[in-house]
């Protein structure tokens, strides 16, 4: 089974291939352009998308886009994650572009969308300390004053805000009845004085998300991307557009993490011929390419979905695609460290890089238990 491309697209996606493989194809290049891995994203093989139009894919044609579908977004994020492209700035960069593209002030969209499409990584924040899965427990604070907005708080789990021009904050302006009323969006540039950008340092030496504190930082009074108190409905607009990134990422991810093992299991002897011949094995491998191929028809299934219904939420299409590609890639990685005994454990091969990738991918975004719940309540559960 195949997912159904038109012409453009087969061709799209194998040129996104052999660009992976041109500029990070093997464990030198990639050592070489992360630091040995401790760096998720390069800049020098962002910009080299940038330089195709790539980078640009999902921004309107008006800002310098190519306006493309949700089906041409997935496939460039699944061979992107299947190639180990380190580009880790991307899925929060199209997710950011995307709200500013629907709620942005012509100005917001200008510098944001046009900084997209030359290749300047873009940043959301919404979690703090106490406010994870949920959200609207927030508490960072922007007050109106007759300078523009003052915002005082922390936030977390910031991915790539340390190499990002701008931030898209989400902050509360007043109390309602509701805890989810009276959140709003601000446009925050990366510079802008008050705010302090900290790192978390990750599993394996990763830095990739930060801690945001926010010390009397004085915002514009255009600064208000979107409506006053109406970020919370703002952000579920563009929720679902989010998981389905992550999900195509996830799907390229597991893909890789199968090829991998395939290619171990198929090469490494032992009692005298090569381990995938064990049916112990060879079973496993049969079941992960099974649910590779589900994931991937539910993936793109959900991307012709939004094609052709645009202002549909998918609230429970989307979740369904998240949660069944990370968990499909957390699977897909551990069983390959498992038949790779010691060696998929050894930073010597990818495979352990794989898990740490999967293992997270099944938190952020929203975790599985989250996207379980969402999918309960379409149910009227």
């Amino acid at each position: 089974m195949t997912v159904d491309f038109t012409t453009e697209q087969t061709a799209f996606a194998r040129a996104v291939a052999d660009f992976c493989k041109r500029e990070a194809g093997t464990r030198e290049k990639r050592d070489h352009l992360t630091q040995h891995g401790t760096h998720t994203h390069s800049e020098e093989v962002y910009a080299k998308m940038a330089d195709l139009g790539w980078l640009g894919l999902t921004v309107p044609e008006e800002y310098g886009g190519s306006d493309a579908t949700m089906v041409d977004m997935c496939i460039l994020l699944e061979e992107t994650a299947r190639g180990m492209a380190p580009i880790g700035a991307i899925g929060p960069t199209l997710i950011t572009g995307g709200a500013y593209a629907k709620f942005g002030t012509d100005e917001q969209k200008d510098t944001v969308l046009r900084g997209i499409v030359r290749g300047a990584s873009q940043s959301i924040s919404m979690s703090e300390p106490e406010a994870g899965s949920d959200v609207g427990n927030l508490s960072t604070r922007a007050e109106k004053t007759s300078d523009g907005w003052v915002v005082n708080g922390q936030k977390t789990w910031c991915s790539n805000a340390h190499i990002s021009e701008n931030i898209l904050l989400v902050a509360r302006t007043s109390r309602g009845e509701g805890k989810h009323e009276g959140l709003t969006m601000f446009h925050v540039p990366a510079n802008t004085p008050g705010l302090k950008i900290n790192p978390i340092e990750l599993m394996g030496g990763q830095k990739e998300t930060n801690d945001l504190y926010f010390t009397d930082c004085l915002l514009p009074e255009d600064a208000v991307v979107g409506e006053v108190g109406n970020g919370w409905r703002q952000l579920m607009t563009g929720l679902n557009f989010e998981r389905l990134i992550l999900a195509a990422m996830s799907l390229g991810a597991a893909e890789r993490a199968f090829e991998d093992t395939l290619g171990y299991v198929s090469q490494r002897k032992q009692f005298g011929r090569p381990i995938g011949t064990f049916q112990a094995l060879r079973h496993r491998i049969a079941d992960l390419a099974t649910e590779i191929e589900c994931t991937k028809l539910l993936v793109y299934s959900v991307a012709r979905e939004a094609d052709a219904h645009p202002d549909r939420m998918l609230a429970r299409e989307a979740s369904m695609a998240k949660l069944k590609a990370t968990e499909t890639a957390k699977r897909v990685a551990l069983e390959g460290m498992q038949m790779m005994g010691g060696y998929g454990y050894a930073t010597e091969f990818d495979m352990e890089a794989h898990v740490r990738g999967a293992l997270v991918s099944t938190i952020f975004g929203g975790t599985s238990e989250i996207q379980r719940d969402i999918i309960g309540k379409t149910f009227g559960l």
